[in-house]
Order: structure tokens, then C-alpha cells, then sequence
């Protein structure tokens, strides 16, 4: 008989309206979370699935018809109101990060959680090695407290299992799904040297590392060019203004390779961030975070059919060992100049990564995994419907 808990090798008979619920961020708020939900919505919709958004955040309102509320969570009268509209749904999907909700590391998600009557799924973004006490003790209450906790990568369901203390029974693993462009699908020349690194900008993403491993490549023909894509961070400027690329850019200017990095700031929809990878040669990812166990730039690039040169954050060794990528140690420009010179002069093997990035492509398309998101839906249903003994 097939566990309860292996979601996705069947995908259970459901009923042809069944309804979703997100509490998350969402566009416009310009941050990862959001247009993972968004994203996740959409993929929803594509099974024939209804999709309502509680919309976390204070940015300006948003237009998408889906958000049916906007929340602000240190108001009693609006979590009230929220999770009533959650309820009214088949199954809830809550979003979890420390920094979106309100308390200390967003601990205000506990109650929310506890309220709540239909089967709920919570994503974890964030699965930290070294949790403080108190972030310990806000995942543990938020797992305790859902019906099923998906987890991106087995590394970060590894990670929760043996760090903190929940049921691992609760834990599944869904991949993080790629918004897959028959743009991004076409082939690369890497004799361009075009490399890119996108999303937003701060400390921590180690794009000093790539630019002074680009002034290591100085003797390649064509001279390799470094597209840096995407506003800095709104909180980074809330506290530190732009001084981080302020001094990417210096760092360019000091090794002589300012006419070779070019900063592209702004926000980019799908088809535009689409054209952007296909121009590129190599995707270039050198965070320093060992904690990153989920990277939604990561899968957008492999799902493109580019070669991946990044850090050995754990997303990265996971999904790049197959031969997508290669992996290199991380704050070690020149271990990554080696990793790129190899990409972009040895004969064959930037093909090899972007045929293998290609093939693992298809199983990343959000409709794909958004599909599995259906399936564990299912089965907390079936599950709430079991009569003990």
C-alpha cells in the first residue's frame, strides 16, 4: 500500500472544484515569496483549482482578481477576518519566512495557524542551520501546528529534521517550480562570455566574489561581460541606502573592469526576465549563505537550459549534481574564476550542463509542481475524513 506521505507518485481522483487559499506576499511587493505565490496560484488554477489570496505586506494594493483580502497582521480584527476568508477555502497554504509577519521573527503565524479549521500547508523558505532560540521555537510551533510542512530541497528536509524538533512525518518535499519560457528554452553561445547574475541585491548574495573572479578572465576572447540584474533589496535601502552596490561598483573600477560589469537595476515580468537568461551564457550564483536551502533563481536557470556556476550553498549542491552546474566553495573568487573559465573555453562541457539542465527542466515547470500542491491537498482531505478505529 502507498504511504500517506509519498505525494506525488499519485495524483488522487478529486472533485472538479476544489478551493485554495494563500496567506502570503504578493505582487506587487517585490520579493521572492510573492512571486513564488503568485506563481504557485497560477499553477493551481492550470488543474482547474480555485485560487484566493490573503495578501501579506504594506506595499501598494494589488490588482491580481485573486487577492480577495489585503492583511495587515499586528491588527486583531483583521487576522479575525483572515482566517475566516482562509477557511473558507478547501485548504489553506501558508507562506512562511521569519520577516513577513509580525512579532519577533514573525511569530504572529503561531496564532493564525492555531485558528484555522481547514487542512493547512505551510511552505518553509527558510530552514536555518543555526536557528536563534526564538526562531527555533516559532518553526517548531508552525509544524506542530500544520497539517504538512513542504520543505524545497531534501537537504532542507534533512536540515529540519535533524535540527529541530518536529514530526517528520508532517515534512515533504516539493521541489520549487520555474516559470519555463520557450525564450529561455533557446540555445546559448558560450564563446559570448556573457554571464548573469539576477534578483535582489544585498549583503550576502557575494557578487564582489564573481566581479573579482571577472578580472581573473581578462585574457578571454571575447572579453567576458558580467550582467548584475535587479534592484537592491528594500529593506537593505531602508537601513543601509545603496551602499552595497555602491561598492560593487567601486570594486569593479578598482580592478580595472568597470566597461566589463554592467548594473541593470529595475523589476523584469516573466517574458522580459525570460530574454534576459537566453542572452546569457552562464548563470552565475555566488551567494555566501550556507542557509540557503531554496533558490528560486537557481531552478528558473536550470529550467532555461543554462549552465549554473555557483557557491556550495545547499540548493546548489542538490540540484547541480546531476552535471547542471558546477559548485564551488563559497567567498572564493578564485575558485569560481576557474569554475567559469572552464564553462566558457573547455570544449563540450558548457553543452553538457545546458543539455542536462535542459533535461531536468520539465519536471521544475510550476504546473508540474503546482500538481503536487493539488495531490497533498487531496490527501489531508481523505485524511480528515478517516474515522478512528
Amino acid at each position: 500500500m502507498r504511504s500517506h506521505h509519498d505525494v506525488g507518485a499519485t495524483t488522487p481522483t478529486r472533485p472538479e472544484s476544489r478551493s485554495f487559499a494563500l496567506l502570503s506576499t504578493f505582487p506587487p511587493t517585490p520579493c521572492g515569496i510573492a512571486t513564488f505565490s503568485a506563481a504557485l496560484g497560477a499553477g493551481l488554477e492550470s488543474h482547474g483549482t480555485g485560487v484566493a489570496v490573503v495578501r501579506v505586506g504594506d506595499s501598494p494594493a494589488g490588482t491580481d482578481p485573486r487577492i480577495v483580502m489585503e492583511f495587515d497582521d499586528s491588527d486583531r480584527v483583521q487576522i479575525a477576518g483572515a482566517v475566516n476568508v482562509l477557511d473558507e477555502a478547501d485548504v489553506a497554504i501558508v507562506q512562511h519566512e521569519y520577516g513577513i509577519y509580525d512579532g519577533p521573527n514573525g511569530e504572529s503565524v503561531v496564532g493564525i495557524l492555531q485558528d484555522l479549521t481547514v487542512p493547512t500547508i505551510v511552505v518553509a523558505h527558510t530552514v536555518l542551520e543555526h536557528p536563534t532560540v526564538q526562531q527555533r521555537h516559532v518553526l517548531e510551533a508552525v509544524v506542530d501546528t500544520a497539517d504538512a510542512v513542504v520543505v524545497m530541497t531534501e537537504a532542507g528536509r534533512v536540515r529540519m529534521l535533524s535540527g529541530f524538533d518536529v514530526d517528520g512525518d508532517k515534512v515533504v518535499v516539493i521541489p520549487h517550480g520555474a516559470a519555463i519560457s520557450v525564450a529561455s528554452s533557446r540555445p546559448s553561445d558560450r564563446r559570448s562570455g556573457a554571464l548573469l547574475t539576477w534578483g535582489l541585491l544585498g549583503p550576502g548574495k557575494g557578487i564582489e566574489w564573481a566581479i573579482d573572479a571577472v578580472a581573473m578572465l581578462d585574457d578571454i576572447e571575447p572579453r567576458v561581460q558580467y550582467r548584475i540584474a535587479g534592484d537592491t533589496h528594500p529593506k537593505v535601502v531602508a537601513h543601509e541606502g545603496e551602499a552595497y552596490r555602491e561598492m560593487l561598483t567601486a570594486r569593479a573600477e578598482a580592478a580595472g573592469i568597470a566597461p566589463n560589469v554592467q548594473f541593470d537595476a529595475g523589476y523584469r515580468g516573466l517574458d522580459a526576465l525570460a530574454e534576459m537568461i537566453a542572452d546569457s551564457s552562464v548563470v552565475v550564483l555566488p551567494y555566501d549563505s550556507p542557509d540557503q536551502v531554496t533558490s528560486g533563481v537557481l531552478v528558473d536557470a536550470v529550467a532555461a537550459g543554462r549552465p549554473v556556476v555557483a557557491t556550495a550553498f545547499p540548493h546548489a549542491v542538490e540540484l547541480l549534481a546531476s552535471g547542471a552546474g558546477l559548485v564551488v566553495p563559497r567567498e572564493d573568487p578564485e575558485a569560481l574564476a576557474a569554475a567559469l573559465r572552464r564553462v566558457l573555453t573547455e570544449p563540450g562541457l558548457g553543452d553538457r550542463m545546458a543539455a542536462e539542465a535542459r533535461r531536468l527542466g520539465p519536471s521544475l515547470a510550476w504546473p508540474a509542481v503546482a500538481g503536487r500542491y493539488a495531490a497533498l491537498g487531496e490527501r489531508l482531505l481523505a485524511d480528515r475524513q478517516v474515522v478512528p478505529g
